[in-house]
């Protein structure tokens, strides 16, 4: 299957960090969704019900990091991944958290498939 549905750098602010005081406060992160399913069905009917709401997911995803915190992004990435699957019907879902901690390097990201 080749069909994907992605939500591409949605700008988020959640607590993340090894360190207490980076989680301290929320900080900014780029998260990218690409959802794989099969569109044939929803391409043909041209209805909502047969794809994945992007705007359901965004919108969860916008609240996922209220009153939780990681240390690692890689963690976040999974749950996010895991989320997505459970509460959307996504079989395959690949997550990537940008963030943005170090001044020399344009972004640091980790990236999980489940």
């Amino acid at each position: 299957m080749s069909d994907v549905i992605c939500i591409r750098d949605l700008e988020v602010f959640f607590r993340v960090g090894v360190p207490g005081e980076e989680r301290a406060q929320p900080q900014r992160l780029l998260i990218t969704v690409e959802m794989q399913m099969d569109i044939a069905e929803a391409a043909q009917s041209d209805d909502l019900s047969k794809t994945i709401d992007y705007f359901a997911v965004t919108k969860r995803l916008l609240q996922f990091g209220e009153g939780r915190e990681w240390k690692l992004i890689e963690k976040l990435a999974v749950d996010i991944s895991n989320c997505v699957r459970a509460e959307f019907g996504v079989q395959t879902v690949t997550v990537e958290v940008k963030k943005f901690i170090i001044p020399q390097a344009k972004w640091i990201s980790a990236q999980a498939t489940r």
